[in-house]
């Protein structure tokens, strides 16, 4: 391709950003993120949000290479025909390429009453009404966490090590993605801290009301505040652009992330999946598929034929409040193993590799280079800001 090269990135999460900050290491190609919100959330910690001990936002000019456009809106619809994203209050961005990075959020559980009484901790603004429920909620009344997945797990274990009275309620065994050897620890934690866990033949919620749910063997368990933790969804903007999908509304891919209806559309983060190559949906492959989505795009610019992308997978860490964490081992796969880190050590463990993944996207903002300060727009509306601006007054 000669001349400049337009690409336009949908979502400002792991995937979205670290992209992002590759493309933009490149001379001749102009990169501009679309994400609602003026702040990068920081998903790993939300949890954390919820008792305080984190905000989980950065500043995108933390984060974002300074030559990348920031435009705070949400795409509405992918015109692949035309090469042009709709925006909701914007004009409609044109593009050369297109990286979907849309990421993902709490699925409807399909549960009578779920969508009514129960609250999630997947994104910033499910966190926040999280948090103003346990607010106004006694500091005795009881709370149930519907999910023994690690959401479900880290956000039990930060509620109960601040004292709240924590049900954990499985649905069938608790932490299904560990082995059975690293299940154990977690289970002595979670116990010390006061969690009662639910797990086994009956513990599957089919009501949730005001005052707790209801399981299918009949048990009703009582619950000032319900939080919903299993299952993901991602959002249908792919679908809704006539893009083809699986069953869970992810972006349909080849092995080096592009589209199988497009070539100059290609997926990174939990949006887009590789049937023939499946992952597990987490920030420890978004950060690698940020960069490969960016290879791909630029390798296609340079007239080159794009490489399938290879993942590595090291484990999974998990913190069970402030004091104490999991990080379970596994296979480059992701297949787990049974070795383990627990206590103290887990926590310390857990909280260096939050701080990792940061400190990744603010160096990969600054290997871009000393460029001018993002464009930030809302609405339509640009404005110039240098990156200490781009994060929005408390």
């Amino acid at each position: 391709m000669s001349g400049n090269a337009e690409v336009v990135v949908v979502g400002g999460g792991y995937g979205g950003v670290t992209a992002a900050n590759r493309l933009a290491r490149r001379d001749g190609v102009s990169v501009t993120l679309v994400n609602p919100r003026p702040e990068f959330v920081s998903r790993i910690r939300l949890h954390q949000l919820v008792t305080g001990s984190d905000d989980a936002v950065e500043g995108f000019g933390e984060v974002l290479a300074g030559n990348v456009r920031l435009v705070v809106d949400t795409a509405t619809r992918i015109d692949a025909a035309e090469r042009r994203v709709s925006l909701a209050d914007g004009d409609p961005l044109p593009y050369d390429y297109l990286v979907y990075a849309v990421g993902s959020g709490a699925a409807d559980p399909g549960v009578p009453g779920a969508a009514e009484f129960a609250h999630w901790v997947s994104d910033l603004e499910g966190a926040e009404r999280l948090r103003s429920a346990l607010d106004a909620a006694p500091a005795s009344a009881p709370v149930i966490v519907v999910g023994a997945g690690p959401t479900g797990l880290e956000t039990a274990a930060e509620l109960a090590e601040t004292g709240r009275k924590v049900t954990l309620v499985c649905g069938d065994v608790l932490g299904p993605s560990l082995h059975a050897r690293v299940r154990r620890p977690v289970a002595r934690r979670l116990a010390r801290l006061g969690v009662t866990v639910l797990e086994g033949p009956g513990a599957q919620v089919t009501e949730v009301t005001g005052e707790g749910v209801r399981l299918d063997d009949g048990r009703v368990q009582p619950g000032a505040v319900t939080i919903w933790t299993a299952g993901f969804r991602v959002p249908d903007l792919a679908a809704h652009s006539g893009l083809r999908t699986d069953s869970a509304g992810r972006l349909l891919t080849d092995t080096t992330l592009t589209s199988v209806d497009d070539e100059r559309i290609v997926a990174a983060g939990d949006a887009g999946v590789m049937p023939d190559h499946p992952f597990r949906m987490s920030c420890q492959a978004a950060v690698q598929l940020g960069p490969a989505a960016a290879d791909t795009i630029l390798r296609r610019i340079a007239g080159k034929t794009p490489a399938p992308v290879r993942m590595f997978f090291a484990g999974q860490c998990l913190s069970l409040g402030r004091k104490e964490g999991v990080t379970q081992f596994s296979y480059p796969n992701d297949k787990v193993n049974a070795l383990g880190i627990s206590g103290r050590t887990g926590a310390g463990v857990k909280e260096i590799a939050c701080r990792f993944t940061l400190n990744k996207l603010v160096s990969g903002a600054r290997r871009a280079g000393s460029r001018p300060a993002a464009r930030v727009s809302h609405g339509g509306t640009t404005d110039r800001t240098t990156p200490s601006d781009a994060r929005p007054a408390a």
